[in-house]
């Protein structure tokens, strides 16, 4: 009993690096500056505080304090509000060398270290659910699998909730509570005279340009008529 190193800071102290760092995710680096502490001291500050405020949910309103996904599912329904759900990225540091599951934290999206975790609110915008976080590469339709999002929703009250493209397929497994932008289907060819580089030239011979380089065909003279080549300057034996 009492073995470790005693703390240098107060459990106040403790929690204010905490809540910089989840709020303008704050390197502990900086916090430890701040603070006049070592960064591992911040680091033990933030691993024990953010438990605790998971633990104690989000207070929306006197005496009303939502602790699980359910809880903020049956809100929803009860109030007749709009939810929305989004994925965010934090940027941390760069995992130890050596770890097997280094590339994991590396985001697609920015390319960068991060943790992801999925948010819940409201239409307002007031917080009502964090999810635990996970490595940046994992998807935002895969970070609700572990929370039982679709479970949630599919068996709670009729709610709608908005997302953005990286969560299409929620709809069709929860009943149409998911609403998500459309899916829109690439074309596989360029349209002729799509300009692929943004020089002059480029857009010059542009509607020369097929979709497919290497078949060429024989264009009619009206559509070269535009096309004037400057004279060929005479040669010095001419």
């Amino acid at each position: 009993m009492g073995a470790g190193a005693k703390y240098r800071l107060v459990f106040v102290d403790r929690l204010l690096p905490t809540l910089v760092h989840l709020r303008h995710a704050t390197t502990n680096d900086v916090l430890a500056c701040w603070f006049g502490v070592d960064r591992s001291t911040v680091t033990r500050a933030v691993n024990e505080a953010r438990p605790l405020l998971a633990e104690r949910g989000c207070t929306i309103s006197p005496g009303v304090r939502l602790r699980t996904l359910a809880e903020v599912v049956d809100h929803l329904g009860a109030s007749g509000k709009t939810g929305i759900i989004d994925g965010t990225e934090i940027r941390g540091r760069r995992p130890a060398a050596g770890r097997k599951d280094r590339d994991k934290f590396i985001s697609g999206k920015t390319k960068q270290n991060v943790v992801k975790t999925m948010v819940v609110t409201d239409g307002a915008g007031q917080l009502l659910f964090c999810s635990p976080t996970r490595p940046g590469s994992c998807a935002d339709i895969t970070h609700t699998h572990p929370s039982g999002l679709v479970k949630v929703l599919a068996d709670g009250p009729a709610v709608e909730v908005l997302a953005d493209a990286g969560y299409q397929g929620l709809g069709a497994q929860t009943g149409g509570r998911v609403i998500t932008p459309p899916h829109h289907k690439f074309k596989r060819t360029l349209p002729i005279g799509t300009r692929i580089r943004g020089d002059a030239r480029t857009a010059a011979q542009s509607p020369l340009l097929t979709p497919y380089p290497g078949r060429t065909r024989h264009r009619p003279p009206e559509e070269l008529a535009f096309l004037d080549p400057s004279p060929r300057p005479p040669r010095a034996h001419e």
